[in-house]
């Protein structure tokens, strides 16, 4: 995720994304420690409501709520990718 906020927290090594609705903060947690090989000091996570309207069915299932998560990573470890380093 890209907002004012979310460069904001990078300043303060928390990392912001959206992740999938059912995934629990242990699973997250656990999932960036060994895709990155960071430690993660903390994960806080919040539902956003969805946008739009109509009916949730087959033909448009994109209704249901997302996940927003931020990481706290412990000092002395980044996450490249998200700084735009190689």
């Amino acid at each position: 995720m890209v907002s004012e906020k979310s460069i904001r927290l990078l300043q303060q090594n928390q990392y912001t994304s959206q992740v999938d609705s059912k995934l629990t903060k242990t699973e997250m947690k656990i999932w960036i420690e060994q895709f990155f090989d960071v430690e993660v000091k903390g994960i806080n996570s919040s539902r956003v409501a969805s946008r739009g309207g109509g009916r949730k069915n087959k033909l448009n299932p994109n209704l249901t709520s997302r996940k927003k998560m931020i990481a706290r990573l412990k000092e002395n470890y980044f996450i490249p990718s998200f700084l735009g380093e190689t």
